[in-house]
This record gives structure tokens, sequence and C-alpha cells, in this order.
């Protein structure tokens, strides 16, 4: 090891140990059974960290509840999905049993329906698409100090969205959601207003819909809370480009076409916008 070990505690109460060690240290305890106490175990050989994390009880409840969201918003969006649990992701050149282990990941639209078809194949091929295949969507829903280079890292590895939530277990209610896009090689993620995954979806609908889910009692309940959110933002944008220029209009010239020519269509206002 390369220097001593820390251990804190995050945001949301979970406690968090974490060292730094060569890629051959990380390499050789990949084959522990860390999961015996930690239940979300991160060991990167490209940065040389071991995080070792007992999620709290309301770490645990909003990962369940942000998977909730994102299944049932990819259910009104009529696109394929499946969530990855306690799937290490990793580079191909990295040592077996290494990886970043998400709070939450999805293959989301082709990717979710390669992955169930590699899984009718058998474990081998499972296995195979998921070295293969970085899930589209990643979500962490409690940020520390430790977490430098992660989202750098989840870019290196094909992973084109991330969401994180920023909140405190002294004020549960209060969360805040950001969306990044993410590409390999890119120094630094772009920002989204909204999410290009699941087309339209705000931090501010995620936010909003993360009560609603968390008091459901049922899953057709969950559903209904997130689907009631998806389908005003599906409104709110058809009423954006409806109540765009009138056809036939210019605006500029304060006339018609027929006295000012035809006027070039602009684009589409954005959806979130």
């Amino acid at each position: 090891m390369s220097e001593t070990g820390t251990t804190f505690v995050g945001p949301l109460g979970s406690t968090i140990h974490r060292l730094r060690a060569d890629s051959a240290t990380i390499a050789a305890v990949a084959g522990l059974d860390w999961n015996e106490r930690f239940r979300r175990v991160c060991l990167d050989p490209v940065r040389g960290v071991i995080t070792l994390m007992a999620p709290s009880d309301l770490h645990e409840d909003l990962t369940g509840v942000f998977e909730d969201i994102v299944d049932a918003a990819a259910d009104v969006y009529s696109r394929a999905v499946k969530k990855l649990r306690s799937t290490r992701l990793r580079g191909e050149d990295d040592p077996p049993g290494t990886g970043m282990e998400p709070d939450c990941a999805f293959y989301v639209g082709e990717s979710a329906l390669g992955f169930l078809a590699a899984g009718d194949e058998g474990a081998a091929a499972r296995r195979a698409f998921l070295e293969r295949n970085a899930p589209e969507l990643v979500i962490e829903v409690e940020i520390t100090h430790s977490d430098v280079g992660k989202i750098e890292r989840y870019g290196a590895l094909g992973v084109k969205e991330f969401w994180r939530l920023h909140g405190r277990q002294e004020a549960p209610a209060e969360v805040r959601a950001e969306f990044l896009a993410l590409a390999a090689g890119a120094a630094v993620p772009r920002p989204l207003e909204a999410s290009e995954v699941l087309p339209g979806l705000t931090p501010g609908d995620v936010c909003e819909a993360v009560e609603g889910v968390r008091r459901s009692t049922g899953l057709l309940d969950r559903r209904r809370a997130v689907a009631r959110i998806v389908h005003r933002r599906q409104q709110a944008s058809v009423r954006l480009r409806e109540e765009g220029p009138g056809y036939g209009t210019n605006p500029a010239a304060g006339g018609s076409e027929s006295e000012a020519g035809p006027k070039e269509a602009g684009p589409a206002p954005a959806v979130g916008a």
C-alpha cells in the first residue's frame, strides 16, 4: 500500500473506506470476498484506488428510488431497459475481479435487448457482453471527495450518461440531481439540461419524482408517480412547438409569405428547455 487508508462518513450517512494501492496489489485482493462486509466495492487499478462502502439505509433507499424512476420512465418512453446490480464495470486490460461498481447502471434500448439475448445463451455469453458493452446510463446517489476521477473512468469505459444525486442525511427530502454526458478522452463531462438516454427527462423531473416514488406503496403507484411527470414534460414540449410563429408569417417583415416570400423553418425547441 502506498498510503494509510482513510475512513469517513458520506453525506447520506454511508461509511466509506478509501485506500491507495498499486495495480498489482489491487489485482491480488480482487479475489477476496469483500461483499461479506461491504456492499459497494470499487477496485480500480487504473486510478490505484480501493473504495469500500457500507451503504446507509438512506443510500439504499435512494438507490431503489432511482431504479424505479428509470424503469418507469423507460416504460413511458417505450424503451427497453435492463438494470445491472452489483456489477463491476472494467476495461479489457483490467485484472479479473476489479472494476467500478456504480449504485445503479442500465442498458437502454438495443443494448438492453442484446444483454437479455446474451443471457439466454448462458453465463459466459452474458459476461462477454458485459465486457464488450458499457451500460448507457450510470447513477451515483452519494458523492464524496473520494470520487475524484470516477466520472472520467466511466467515460473511458464507454458509459454515455452519468446522473449524480446531491443530498444530505440531515435533510433527506432536499435532493438535487445533475446529468452529465460522458465521452472517452473528454477531460470535462458535458452538462445536460435533459437526458439523452431517456430523451426529455430533466434533473428537475427526477428530483420531483423522488418524493412520489418514495411515498408509493406498490409498483403501480411508483409507475404512476413517474408517468405523470413524464407525460407533463411531453405535453409541455408539444405546447412549445405549437406556440411558435404562425405558419405563413414573417415577423421580421410584419407580413405573410405572399408578401415577403417563404420563411425557412427554424429548429424545434429542445425538449426540457
